[in-house]
């Protein structure tokens, strides 16, 4: 399982406590509704965290707010999403506005993408 040092640890427990609202709600429907997935949220991953990790299927989840969108977020979530490829891990990106208007159609695409990772259908 792909996890982070001591300092990873820390800010992961640190962002744990300052979810969005978009991460609370996905995060509930995730520990909940997900048919034997199990997520991990704020997940240490090497020099990164990640919102949501689902070690069964090798796949990462990021709540994709307007920073994203802004300055050299862009091109860091590239290398950072590259980082996780090189170790065998897909990265699902979710716009944080998708969540808010839809959970349930974002939540449904998780699992899809989830069950497909692990050769369910």
């Amino acid at each position: 399982m792909l996890q982070g040092g001591d300092v990873g640890m820390l800010r992961a427990k640190s962002l744990r406590q300052a979810m969005s609202l978009p991460e609370v709600l996905l995060w509930n429907a995730l520990r909940d509704q997900t048919n034997g997935l199990k997520f991990r949220r704020q997940h240490p991953s090497g020099p990164y965290v990640a919102d949501f990790y689902c070690h069964q299927a090798r796949m990462i989840v990021e709540v994709d707010g307007e920073a994203h969108n802004r300055g050299d977020a862009p091109q860091s979530d590239a290398i950072r999403d590259a980082w996780f490829a090189e170790r065998g891990i897909h990265v699902l990106r979710i716009p944080a506005i998708a969540i808010l208007n839809d959970l349930d159609t974002a939540v449904a695409g998780v699992k899809v993408m989830a069950k497909e990772r692990i050769g369910e259908d």
